[in-house]
């Protein structure tokens, strides 16, 4: 894999994983619609590109970490994007944009003789800072065995199947799980709190026994009890990330019953605490509904 290496939208995200790039001593080309989001970067010597097309044409592997399904393909198929760069040979979406945007991404780069590399992840902002992400990816063995090392500076790496798309349903399959844990928890506590528990001692509990979960285990702890919801993951992704499950899933033919009711909270939280707020303020419309606070009494 080239030293020299293109990032597409350096945010909450993104901003971290290319400065764990430019740790492991690649030399890298950004570029974001931002200009505040790249000064950190390019102040440690990043290389700045006035466009996407700019960008595409001076590197040959470009990865995009980007918010929404529109906004990548809009990114890798415009007439100004990736596709109408001069060097690009590989595009590696680490964002979660579904399997069908994904595969229709895949084959517009293909006419150009661009290879994706579809390689979501799971693990947060606080992951990608620290580099345990899960690295989700899809692509074609050789192809696998050429980016592994690049991947690898994100967290561990998965070569979860050969065609672009799987990569998102298994990211997908990951984040309904996670919704559901954060829904769930946040509805049983609340229930607990209203019946006169602590919400930090049942935490406790919950951890050492068979209820215990990612929710339980990080998001409670760090950005609930302290009332302070901050963990640092959008409710808007969030939802989108549910909704590009739900939409899967029946495209696939496979019933959600828990899923469907999962979405149906997450579309409400979206809409009553905004896209941009933080997704563990979800307790906070139970707690609404339940007259009660989740604030430990220590």
């Amino acid at each position: 894999m080239p030293d020299e290496l293109g990032f597409i939208g350096v945010g909450r995200m993104g901003a971290p994983m290319a400065g764990r790039l430019l740790d492991a001593g690649h030399r890298l080309t950004i570029f974001d619609v931002s200009d505040a989001a790249m000064a950190p970067l390019l102040a440690r010597q990043a290389r700045q590109a006035r466009s996407v097309k700019e960008l595409a044409s001076s590197v040959e592997t470009v990865l995009v970490s980007l918010p929404t399904p529109d906004i990548v393909r809009a990114t890798a198929l415009d007439a100004e994007g990736v596709v109408a760069g001069t060097k690009v040979k590989t595009f590696i979406d680490l964002s979660t944009t579904g399997p069908r945007v994904v595969a229709t991404i895949a084959e517009g780069l293909a006419k150009k003789g661009i290879a994706m590399v579809d390689a979501p992840m799971s693990g947060g902002v606080a992951g990608a800072e620290k580099g345990t992400l899960a690295v989700m990816a899809a692509c074609s063995p050789p192809l696998f065995e050429q980016v592994k090392s690049v991947l690898g500076v994100f967290g561990k790496v998965f070569h979860v199947g050969e065609k672009p798309g799987m990569g998102q349903v298994m990211k997908l399959a990951n984040n309904l799980i996670s919704a559901t844990t954060m829904a769930i928890s946040s509805e049983a506590i609340v229930m607990g709190v209203k019946a006169g528990l602590d919400p930090a001692v049942m935490v406790d509990v919950i951890n050492a026994g068979s209820g215990r979960n990612a929710s339980t285990q990080d998001k409670f702890p760090r950005a609930i009890l302290p009332r302070t919801f901050d963990f640092g993951f959008a409710t808007g992704l969030m939802y989108k990330d549910v909704r590009l499950c739900l939409e899967e899933a029946e495209a696939q033919q496979v019933p959600m019953w828990v899923g469907s009711a999962v979405r149906q909270l997450w579309q409400f939280v979206n809409a009553d605490r905004g896209p941009t707020s933080d997704f563990t303020t979800i307790v906070q419309c139970i707690e609404k509904w339940a007259g009660v606070e989740v604030k430990s009494r220590r």
